[in-house]
């Protein structure tokens, strides 16, 4: 069998539904904002349209950790602490998997990761994708008084100390503190364990990171540059005797009216017609990647007109219906 159509684990509701073996699904990046000067969105829809992203049938919609307006980065995601927005976020959509793309895990103790995150993913029946990472906005780390080399071990720690949260009373010693067996954490997630998605390298080995986590979030490249890296993380899953495993990544994309329109490089991503993005969501399905989520920030379009194109363009190929 090829390697990519091999059967992922079942984890929960939205790892089952977001993420199918041999196929590409299409999410986005919140918020649902064009906002190409300056750091902060407008924000004066964004529950409307996380709505509409429901209701069109995306695959997900995937915030992100930034604690701080680090002038330098240039973007202050969607602005609401990512925890409280996936709880609003929870009682507002029915279907849509809720990602957040990524913890930063040394910046934050992981019992308190922990709880939220499994509340989120009760509240939400199941529909929590939790990515993690390492962090790399080096500014953030003195105003929390941490340190940023050694934020690659505390990833690791926290990671283990999430892990440990799903059993009934863990019994585990980390550098966040000792579990005895004495306390136990409610809720425990809606399925067996939370999934636990790992963006980038994290600070640690290729081999950790094919072998821990329930799937790799990574960053956009051209689709032949990208197959070699899917090949590689699945060969080392392979390595280690274990389930296939999702891979996601990020693409800025600004759709033009014309169908036909070549395409031009921007910022981590292209501007073009929606025929060239179909060609380039096909190739990177032939590559075995899973799951694209959208970022429309330098969207020149109107950004709901464009979620309905691009629904109706192309989530008949890439959505999760018959998938």
């Amino acid at each position: 069998m090829d390697i990519h159509r091999q059967p992922f684990p079942q984890i929960n509701a939205a790892y089952n539904s977001a993420f199918v073996p041999g196929k590409l699904t299409l999410g986005l990046v919140a918020p649902l904002d064009s906002y190409a000067v300056g750091a902060v969105p407008d924000l004066t829809r964004h529950i409307e349209r996380v709505k509409l992203a429901d209701a069109l049938g995306f695959a997900a919609i995937w915030l992100r950790d930034v604690p701080f307006n680090v002038p330098s980065f240039g973007d202050v995601g969607q602005v609401f602490d990512p925890f409280v927005y996936l709880g609003a976020l929870s009682m507002a959509t029915s279907r849509i998997a809720l990602g957040v793309a990524s913890i930063i895990l040394p910046l934050r103790h992981p019992a308190h990761v922990a709880k939220a995150a499994a509340s989120v993913d009760v509240l939400s029946g199941g529909r929590l994708l939790l990515g993690v990472a390492s962090g790399d906005r080096p500014e953030e780390y003195p105003a929390m008084n941490m340190d940023y080399p050694d934020r690659g071990v505390r990833f690791r720690d926290s990671f283990d100390y999430i892990r440990a949260m799903a059993d009934d009373f863990p019994n585990l010693n980390a550098r966040q503190g000792s579990l005895g067996g004495s306390l136990d954490m409610l809720p425990k997630p809606d399925g067996a364990r939370l999934p636990l998605m790992i963006t980038g390298g994290a600070q640690q080995s290729p081999a950790w990171v094919a072998a821990h986590g329930d799937g790799w979030i990574t960053y956009p490249r051209d689709a032949a540059a990208q197959g070699q890296s899917v090949a590689a993380y699945r060969d080392r899953i392979t390595e280690h005797k274990l389930p296939n495993k999702p891979v996601i990544q990020s693409l800025y994309v600004d759709l033009l009216a014309d169908p036909d329109a070549a395409p031009h490089p921007i910022h981590l991503g292209f501007a073009s017609g929606v025929n060239f993005l179909r060609t380039y969501l096909q190739d990177l399905q032939r590559h075995g990647i899973n799951h694209v989520a959208l970022n429309l920030r330098l969207n020149r379009a109107d950004t709901e007109d464009t979620m309905a194109q691009i629904a109706r363009d192309l989530l008949p190929e890439f959505g999760t219906e018959g998938a």
